[in-house]
């Protein structure tokens, strides 16, 4: 068990079904058909070619053209091709990602194991395994996309981070943002979590100075008082210092994230954050500043081009799509569904808050207000929804939120539920501020975004699983069946189930 477990049992399905979708889908499909021949036009050297209607920077295909020099030699050797442009196939293309949810799956595994270090080998194996199947990931391993490419650097910039490696976490930062430009709100928030962990890390470092001062000056006095005394004292002040030392270590707040003392911890988390960060500035700054290297030079992109986007900018334009934040939190805890949908979770959750009233009430009363304001004023249907059938969102729309004028109101209590529980189970195991932090960063991703597409919940979702107190293999192998089932339904449809167009010639796939 361990790492090459888990690329090994992850190879195990992303060989077969690759050549199976090679065999079955040879030509470009969907987004492929403007990725693919990008790419290969870098694999002619042709690097001042562009297409207009590509959106995203040219990251993964300076990725393809590494993969496709590492295979050429050997390619070269056996003549199955003379030159390096005809390795660029769309066969290969692909295959990169084949390659990057191999490292991904390993990344997983070595971030589960950082973060919870206690967690045996083989439970850590388990999860990553389960993580590898999830349907918006696993469905895309097998396609030439920029979304398996953008999770692998995300997560390789997230470890180097929790190892404390904040240039080469930058570096890779800067990789996560030439494959997808939304990866600088990420960046931004590994950034501001390495600076709550060095700064609150560095307050507990000074605790256990002090108290190893005060055993000192204590041992110091047993000169002049009975030992006994001496005794009772150096235990009191250990067990006081103990208690605060394991509550901020494993960052397990004593009161919900929900509660009235909840504020007051916030801006108690702030206001230590912000008076170590003074102190400790000018370390801070050689630490983190290739972080704010990369955002100044995101931001002076951005000046340039005119856009976030780079191409496409019409039918890409930043929107107050509020209501897709509310779409990911249902989708998450969905996908997460033996933790937040199961009967103690809600009997826990109506506890908690009963607990807490009135003012447990009042915060769901505001959040329903909130969640029925979104979805009135702030859900958009985007052409491209609404046009193309050959999406899962387009019938989620038509069958379930637009199937009646009242349908997008009744599911906002189920919005509202989700993300309660969503945020009250990482409110058990994280610090407030990194709670507040992921929601804001999320929301940042998600809400100028005008297109649904779950696709762009991968990244979130991943950082919030990763952090969820899911410890049991019976909620770990559920999910896997399900996400395994799932994606056998949506590879059968998409491979066994295609369909024509009257008004395009070619032949159409269902797809995520």
């Amino acid at each position: 068990m361990g790492r090459i477990a888990v690329a090994v049992i992850v190879s195990l399905w992303v060989i077969p079904v690759s050549f199976l979708v090679n065999r079955i889908v040879p030509e470009p499909y969907m987004d492929e058909i403007f990725h693919a021949p990008q790419a290969q036009q870098y694999c002619k050297g042709n690097f001042r070619s562009w297409d207009p209607m590509i959106t995203t920077p040219p990251g993964l295909y300076y990725l393809s053209l590494a993969h496709v020099a590492s295979l050429f030699p050997g390619m070269f050797l056996i003549q199955a091709d003379s030159s390096f442009s005809e390795v660029c196939t769309t066969a290969i293309l692909r295959s990169v990602n084949g390659v990057l949810a191999l490292l991904c799956s390993i990344l997983v595994y070595e971030i589960i194991t950082h973060l919870r270090p206690t967690l045996s080998e083989r439970k850590a194996t388990i999860i990553a395994v389960v993580l590898a199947l999830y349907p918006l990931h696993w469905f895309f391993t097998f396609l030439y996309y920029t979304d398996v490419a953008s999770l692998t650097a995300v997560l390789a910039m997230y470890l180097a981070s929790l190892k404390k490696s904040y240039w080469f976490s930058a570096l890779l930062g800067a990789l996560a943002v030439v494959i997808r430009q939304t990866n600088i709100i990420w960046m931004f928030f590994v950034a501001c979590i390495g600076v709550i962990d060095a700064t609150l890390t560095h307050e507990r470092d000074k605790i256990e100075v002090n108290e190893n001062e005060i055993d000192a000056a204590i041992r110091k006095t047993d000169r002049l008082t009975s030992k006994n005394n001496v005794t009772w004292g150096l235990n009191l002040r250990k067990r006081k210092f103990s208690s605060a030392l394991d509550t901020d270590k494993h960052s397990i707040p004593s009161t919900s994230i929900f509660s009235a003392n909840h504020m007051s911890g916030l801006l108690d988390e702030v206001q230590v954050i912000l008076l170590r960060s003074w102190h400790m500035k000018w370390k801070l700054l050689v630490s983190f500043s290739p972080f704010l290297m990369v955002l100044l030079a995101f931001l002076a992109f951005v000046r340039w081009n005119g856009s976030v986007v780079l191409g496409a900018k019409e039918a890409h334009a930043v929107s107050p799509h509020f209501a897709q934040i509310m779409y990911f939190g249902l989708v998450s805890a969905l996908a997460v569904a033996p933790l937040h949908c199961s009967l103690g979770q809600i009997i826990d959750l109506f506890q908690s808050f009963w607990k807490r009233r009135p003012l447990s009430f009042f915060q769901v009363l505001m959040a329903v207000i909130a969640g029925f304001f979104s979805v009135h004023y702030f859900s958009i249907a985007h052409p491209y929804l609404l046009a193309d059938n050959r999406h899962y969102p387009f019938y989620l729309w038509r069958k379930v939120i637009n199937a009646h004028w009242s349908m997008k109101y009744l599911l906002v209590p189920l919005y509202v539920y989700s993300w309660f529980s969503i945020l009250t189970v990482l409110g058990k195991v994280q610090r407030k501020i990194w709670v507040l932090a992921f929601f804001l960063a999320t929301a940042a991703v998600l809400v100028p975004a005008p297109l649904i597409e779950f696709r762009y919940y991968t990244i979130p979702f991943y950082f919030l699983i990763l952090h969820s107190p899911i410890t049991d293999y019976q909620s770990w192998l559920l999910m896997g069946f399900l996400y395994l089932a799932l994606n056998v339904l949506t590879m059968m449809l998409f491979l066994f189930r295609p369909f024509h167009w009257s008004h395009e010639p070619g032949i159409q796939r269902f797809i995520w």
